[in-house]
This record gives C-alpha cells, structure tokens and sequence, in this order.
C-alpha cells in the first residue's frame, strides 16, 4: 500500500487525497488481496499548521493517534469484529482530552457538554446513533447499544439517557468531561457571542478478518452550540456509513455542510451506482459537493479490500491507518504522506 498527499487549488477549494489502490489494481484490472484486516480513523480536520501546533503539541497527537491505532489493531489481530475494533479505538480518543469527543469536548451556551455519536456495520447495515447525551464516559459505547440492543436507530437527549442508563453504560460526572482548554475557549465565545468550530471529532473505518467494514464517530460538536444543534457526526449517511458492498466513512469537519450533501452517503452511492473507486468518490465529494457550498472537512474511509482513503480540503486532518502485517502511520498536515 502506497499513500501520496497532494495539495491542488480550485479558487478557495483546497482537496487532499490519500491515494491508496482502487478497488481494482491497474496492473490487473482485479480486486487487490485483503490484507486481513485494516483499521484507520481521524481526529478531526481544520485550518491548523506548523504555526497553529507547538512541535510537542505534534508529537502529543501522533503518539495518541498511534496508540488508538494500535489498540484497535489488537482487536482484529485477536479475531475481532470491525464493531468491536471501532468501538474499542473510539473509547480510548474520547479518554483523550486533545480531542473534542467525551473528556475534553467542547462546550454549549449553558456551559453544558452534549455528546454526539454513531456507528453502522457493514455487515446489513444496521447502525445506531444517539445525540446530546450528557453524563456518559462513552457515547460510541451507547450508540452501539442502539444498534445491538434495541429496535430503533437514533435516541437523543434525556431519552438517549434514558436508555444508556438502561444497558447499564458506564456514567461519569460532568466535571470529569470538562478541561481548562475547553472551558477557556467556551469561555472567549461567551465574551463574543458567537458560536466557534472546534476541530477535533474523531472516527474510525475498520475490516476485519471476516472481511466486514464497519465506521463510527463521536464528537461534542460546536463550542457554544446552543438550541440543541446536532451535526452530521450522528446522523446515518452525514457523518458516518458502512456497507461490505462499496466502503465504510467517517467524516469530520462543518456539520451543516456534511448534511446538506449526505457526503458519507453520497461516496457510497458514487461507488454503487457509479463505478467509482473510494478515493474518486469521495474527492468528488469533498470538493464537487460539499466544498463547492463552502464547507470544510474530510473524511476517512476503507474499501471492501481493507484499503484506507482519506480526503479532505483542510490544512491538516489529524489521522492514520495500520493494516496486518503493518506498523500503525500517523498524519497531521496535508502535506503529510503516510507511508507502510
């Protein structure tokens, strides 16, 4: 596997890819040899560069970008599900307080955290979702009840409690989920009255050895968010999507954007119905879709043969990916190339 970064001006657009191998080698026009598993995932894209992040801030991010990596590569090198393994990765980055998804997340008007997440498995595509959930160490935990344990797809706020409470999920107390960083940064938007992006959801695409894709993403979503505003970060075919018949997406970045343009839908439907490998399909959606409105962000995403694909048109998307047989490679800029 071969990753090449590129950076290509469109007026104010700027896309990355992360070329991998389409679904088909060009030597032979066949599909590549799974590679047994794969697992890659993001940390949330936005305009940050050398200038933005200290050098220890860089080396903070890679090392906990490689150690969720490694803890979701050791799920499906014991055997495990892709669910398990995107569950097990997003745990440990909601734990991790640089990223905006559980300790750490941003916070609302009220000075409140509301915690968004989904998941979906490939498998038959059922998923589940939950949003503004307050009190619960992890919210990817609670929407893969959702999926496994109930009926339905989406719960949200006190309901979404409710139930979370009801499966037993491990509950912590709000200040366990607020930092200095992100009290400051909620407390400079009060001052301005203005809602701020915060860069920092995090997601995670995996293939397992049973040869099934999986994606979820978790994230607290706007600093100083108010009405209850939800993202695209739980919503099914916005934020996150997986089917073992095209792909698994995540996608990180202007939530409004994302859901206006159904982006991790629409690069699935590009490959469905439009014979498009993943890395075309979701250029073509970063760029001709979303970008074109004047959204930002990108997104992570795997093929059916465990090939990872980023995209984005950010400056930097923290992110990396780890295949069997492989050493887990980080990436924080766009000009970043993640090689094996």
């Amino acid at each position: 596997m071969r990753f090449l970064g590129h950076f290509a001006c469109l007026g104010t657009i700027l896309l990355f890819s992360c070329q991998s191998s389409t679904d088909t080698t060009p030597e032979t026009g066949q599909a590549p040899a799974s590679p047994g598993w794969s697992l890659a995932i993001h940390g949330g894209a936005g305009h940050f560069d050398t200038e933005v992040l200290s050098e220890e801030e860089q080396d903070a991010y890679r090392r906990s970008l490689r150690a969720a990596l490694e803890r979701g590569g050791a799920v499906l090198e014991s055997g495990g599900t892709a669910v398990d393994a995107v569950v097990a990765t997003i745990e440990l980055l909601e734990d991790d307080s640089l990223f905006n998804a559980g300790r750490g997340a941003v916070m609302t008007a009220e000075g409140k955290h509301e915690l968004d997440a989904s998941i979906m498995r490939g498998e038959d595509r059922n998923c589940g979702a939950i949003t503004g959930l307050s009190g619960f160490r992890h919210p990817i935990a609670v929407a893969r009840e959702v999926m496994t344990a109930s009926e339905h797809v989406f719960f949200s706020g006190p309901g979404a409690a409710r139930f979370a409470a009801s499966t037993g999920a491990e509950q912590a107390e709000p200040d366990w989920f607020t930092t200095a960083k992100a009290k400051a940064r909620w407390e400079r938007a009060l001052a301005r009255d203005t809602t701020r992006e915060k860069f920092g959801t995090v997601g995670c695409v995996a293939l397992d050895k049973e040869g099934h894709l999986a994606a979820g993403t978790s994230t607290g979503g706007m600093t100083y968010k108010r009405h209850g505003r939800i993202g695209d970060s739980p919503v099914i075919g916005a934020g996150t999507w997986a089917d073992d018949r095209t792909c698994a997406i995540s996608a990180t970045g202007w939530g409004e954007y994302f859901i206006r343009t159904a982006v991790a839908h629409d690069i699935h439907a590009r490959m469905l119905h439009g014979g498009k490998d993943l890395q075309s399909a979701a250029d073509a959606t970063i760029q001709e879709e979303m970008g074109a409105l004047g959204g930002d962000g990108g997104i992570v995403g795997m093929n059916a043969f465990g090939e990872p694909v980023f995209s984005m048109n950010t400056p930097g998307m923290f992110r990396g990916a780890f295949k069997a047989g492989g050493t887990p490679q980080v990436g924080l800029f766009a000009s970043d190339s993640l090689a094996p």
